[in-house]
């Protein structure tokens, strides 16, 4: 019989990101997914809220922490696996394609000495790896089209699918970063979409489509019938053209150059310099703007 977990559900406004607690109740065994590390881009200023809203959560629950899991190499939020390691001596894990990530943005920050292995993370995970959260099994589907290394977590009757479905009304998410690809993304979802009908989906963001209440949960039924892609592209070809078509019209997110070369880090911020500051580095004309 397959299991259920309690999901709780911490919602970042600021960046519309959707951050999970993930726990088997009967063992006080827990998994934190995707937390976010406060930043603002107008002042530079990081803190710790959204990381100590979930921390309280966790002791109030009276949990441990078992996992702080990432989903991918986020890019429009700060990871704060590095922060909630620190507290909670839990191992952190991603994707083992992580590494492909690292290499490409090595190149783009100039980093002739990052280490892009991969060993910033405690554990790897490639695709079929399981582990559990208490006594709740878990696997890793390999799930590549909006980054090179989106994975999604299993864990019980719930996945975590991040990047790759929104809530049924907002569709799908854009395939246009670097490594990106539609295609990619296209058969990801279609193995997400294979899953058991009664699969809870959680996604990690929501920018509350029409000025609704902001919402995370579907199944995998809703996803199939009502998706607002899925249900109208019902082939690959046309689903890629209406993507490609789409993803030409969007900025980047504000942060993905901010972003990037923390997540890539697993969380780490910059290394202080010899006045004691942090400093992010911002490669110039690396990504196009739409001017219009």
């Amino acid at each position: 019989m397959t299991q259920t977990p309690e999901v709780t559900a911490f919602y970042e406004k600021r960046t519309g990101s959707v951050q999970y607690v993930v726990a088997d109740p009967a063992a006080k065994k827990c998994a934190i997914i995707d937390p976010v590390l406060d930043y603002d881009e107008k002042s530079a200023a990081t803190a710790t809220l959204e990381a100590d809203r979930i921390l309280k959560f966790i002791a109030d629950k009276g949990y441990a922490v078992e996992w702080i899991l990432d989903t991918h190499p986020h890019a429009d939020h700060f990871s704060a696996a590095d922060y909630l390691k620190r507290r909670t001596g839990a191992p952190t894990a991603i994707g083992a394609k992580v590494v492909e990530v690292q290499k490409l943005w090595k190149d783009f920050y100039n980093w002739p000495d990052f280490p892009a292995d991969g060993s910033q993370w405690d554990r790897l995970f490639a695709e079929g790896d399981t582990f559990s959260i208490g006594d709740i099994p878990a696997r890793v589907m390999f799930s590549p089209g909006h980054t090179l290394a989106s994975i999604t977590y299993v864990i019980g009757d719930a996945a975590f699918v991040h990047d790759t479905l929104f809530m049924p009304d907002s569709g799908t998410a854009r395939a246009d970063f670097p490594g990106g690809s539609a295609q990619a993304l296209w058969r990801s979802i279609q193995d997400i979409l294979a899953l058991p009908d009664e699969t809870r989906i959680f996604t990690g963001h929501d920018y509350c489509q029409g000025g609704r209440e902001p919402a995370w949960e579907s199944t995998v039924a809703e996803q199939r019938a009502t998706n607002s892609h899925m249900s109208k592209y019902l082939t690959e070809a046309d689903y890629v053209a209406a993507r490609e078509a789409r993803d030409a019209t969007l900025p980047m997110p504000k942060l993905i150059l901010h972003a990037l070369q923390v997540n890539t880090n697993a969380g780490r911020l910059p290394e202080p310099e010899a006045n004691g500051r942090r400093y992010l580095k911002i490669p110039l004309d690396l990504l196009k703007a739409p001017w219009e």
